[in-house]
């Protein structure tokens, strides 16, 4: 992904900005390592096996972690408890100590003695191991079979959304969306399921406004984009949202089926679904280091805070968030080639050389993370209804996105805004996005503009007022900026927020078999 850089910014500014981004993101980061969620312990038990769910839907997984958390705590972690019954004979394997533990008739303890601690301990290491090796696995599989068909053969890749609510829907509509093109498919995920605090079980039928995630529709999804990928002579690749209250459980799930991308915004769950941020920022850095594992790649959401603020006078605030999230996931072990850092095309069209500005905050982003495949995003806050209209900016979104090098580029509708897009919607969209690369995918080449022009003194001054920004933050601290309002003008105070009551302080002691494994690169 990296090239020579098209606009000059001063190096020593953006080690600065890079430093007080570390300095801005590090007690959080202490903050996360100190605290455990429901979640979180919910997901090692996936990856240990626990899958199913009771007769009215709720998971397993989520009954025995509420059991052991109402008899011992989570505090010491859920493993050694669990794994103590199971030594001691209680049930014989996990799912029968879950299923016993939702009647009520599981008594849960913390082994007293060293070393039955320590065989608790290694019992359970090994069988959250296996998870891990599992996810190993799948990252294996997705190498060979790039190899197998090849990876699209040009950038940015073209990414489509499929949201119908009906995984049988959802799976010949993104076939047909590979076929005319589509690099990569993302089922959105169906309103509203990143507040609840379970993951629903098996494959759905009626989401809305888009498709359950849940491990038998990745499965499902997985499977057929395979198909298409022998067909088309390319990997198609598969994305999904790990975001909300149960990010760490959609994050494992996603690298136990082999999923490729996974938006998973350090902000955006605290900022635009009011959850907690402790919760978040717990919970996203435990699914950052499964995604570090399981070699997906990370969508984050910054084209969400140009929603809600205007697209000029908040764009340090993009670069900000952008900052912070490459921190968080480099601390959590992501590398740059996964980081699918946002950003958008929502200037306002009648603002006076908004086609200019877009191009200079699209390169400021490319030139500070030259290595990261960015996500662009389509215009969509100012989508009229004119679909003509519509078609000409998202032509306009297109070229943006080539001139500048863009690593992933989201396919705008016409019709966005205005109805559910039907399947020619989307075919005229990728015409429209393939026109474009056509005639102008060498553009970035021809595109040189001048050192002191419009388009890099703007770029250099959004450049200096991020750097302002992460300065004060540095000195009010992270939390505080997002409960004053900083990003999105949303204002949400740490000690509010939905999950709130999921978050555990660790205790001394505390053992998570996935965090050590996936903190020391372990296979067992």
């Amino acid at each position: 992904m990296s090239t020579t850089p098209l606009i000059h910014l001063d190096a020593a500014q953006v080690r600065q900005a890079r430093s007080l981004a570390k300095r801005a993101g590090a007690p959080v980061v202490k903050i996360a390592k100190n605290h455990t969620t429901v979640s979180v312990e919910r997901a090692t038990l996936r990856l240990a096996g626990l899958t199913g769910a009771d007769h009215e839907g709720q998971p397993w997984v989520n009954h025995l972690v509420d059991a052991v958390r109402g008899q011992v705590g989570l505090e010491h972690g859920v493993t050694t408890p669990v794994y103590d019954a199971l030594r001691r004979g209680v049930a014989p394997d996990l799912l029968t100590l879950a299923q016993q533990s939702a009647s009520g008739s599981v008594s849960f303890r913390l082994p007293e003695g060293g070393r039955e601690l320590a065989t608790t301990q290694r019992t359970a290491r090994a069988q959250v191991a296996r998870g891990i090796r599992a996810i190993d696995a799948q990252r294996a599989a997705r190498d060979r079979l790039i190899r197998r068909h090849g990876n699209p053969k040009q950038t940015p890749w073209i990414y489509l959304i499929v949201a119908t609510g009906d995984i049988d829907e959802d799976i010949p509509q993104a076939q047909a969306a590979a076929r005319e093109g589509a690099d990569v498919i993302a089922v959105i995920r169906s309103t509203g399921q990143s507040l609840l605090d379970f993951v629903p079980e098996g494959a759905t039928h009626e989401g809305f406004a888009g498709t359950y995630a849940t491990q038998e529709n990745f499965r499902l999804m997985r499977a057929a984009l395979d198909e298409t990928s022998r067909e088309v002579g390319r990997y198609v690749r598969l994305t999904n949202y790990a975001s909300g209250l149960c990010m760490p459980e959609i994050a494992t799930l996603a690298g136990l089926e082999r999923l490729d991308m996974m938006l998973n915004d350090s902000m955006y769950g605290i900022l635009f679904r009011d959850i907690n941020p402790i919760r978040t920022f717990v919970d996203q850095r435990f699914s950052r280091q499964i995604h570090a594992r399981a070699g997906i790649i990370i969508n984050t959401g910054e084209d969400n805070y140009l929603t809600t603020a205007d697209a000029v006078d908040a764009a340090h605030t993009v670069t900000v968030s952008q900052l912070l999230n490459e921190y968080f996931a480099k601390e959590a072990g992501l590398a740059d080639w996964q980081l699918g850092l946002g950003h958008a095309f929502e200037i306002n069209p009648e603002v006076p050389e908004s086609f200019r500005l877009e191009l200079a905050h699209a390169l400021l982003a490319r030139t500070l993370f030259p290595d990261a495949p960015l996500k662009w995003m389509p215009p969509t806050k100012h989508m009229t209804g004119d679909v003509f209209r519509g078609y000409l900016l998202d032509g306009f979104f297109n070229l943006a996105g080539t001139m500048t090098g863009q690593g992933i580029l989201l396919v705008g509708m016409m019709t966005e805004a205005v109805v559910t897009p039907f399947l020619s919607d989307r075919d005229l969209a990728l015409q429209n996005v393939r026109y474009v690369l056509d005639a102008a995918g060498g553009l970035r080449e021809d595109f040189h503009p001048p050192r002191d022009g419009f388009i890099q003194t703007r770029a250099r001054h959004v450049l200096g007022e991020a750097v302002d920004l992460l300065d004060r933050i540095t000195t009010d601290g992270l939390l505080n900026a997002i409960a004053d309002g900083t990003f999105g003008l949303m204002k949400r105070p740490a000690d509010h927020g939905k999950g709130l009551e999921g978050v555990v302080t660790k205790a001394p002691g505390y053992d998570n078999p996935a965090v050590t494994l996936l903190e020391t690169g372990a296979t067992r």
